[in-house]
C-alpha cells in the first residue's frame, strides 16, 4: 500500500495550496476542503487558523512538478 504524503499544489491553490494539497492526498474536491477550512476558521476565530495555516504555509513542501 502506496503512502500519500501532503504536498502544498502547484495547480490547485488560492493562497498558499494547502487546501489544494489536501484535496489531492484524500482524493476530494479541494473546494470541499476550503469550505471546510471557513468553517472552522469562523467557529474557532481568525487567530488560531490563521497560526496553523501559516504554520502548514512554512513546513508543508511543494509538490514537484
Amino acid at each position: 500500500m502506496a503512502v500519500k504524503k501532503l504536498y502544498r499544489s502547484r495547480d490547485d491553490r488560492m493562497i498558499a495550496g494547502i487546501c489544494g494539497g489536501l484535496g489531492n492526498m484524500f482524493s476530494v474536491d479541494s473546494t470541499f476542503i476550503r469550505l471546510i477550512v471557513v468553517l472552522l476558521c469562523i467557529i474557532t476565530g481568525l487567530v488560531p487558523f490563521l497560526t496553523v495555516y501559516l504554520i502548514g504555509w512554512v513546513i508543508i513542501p511543494n509538490e514537484n512538478s
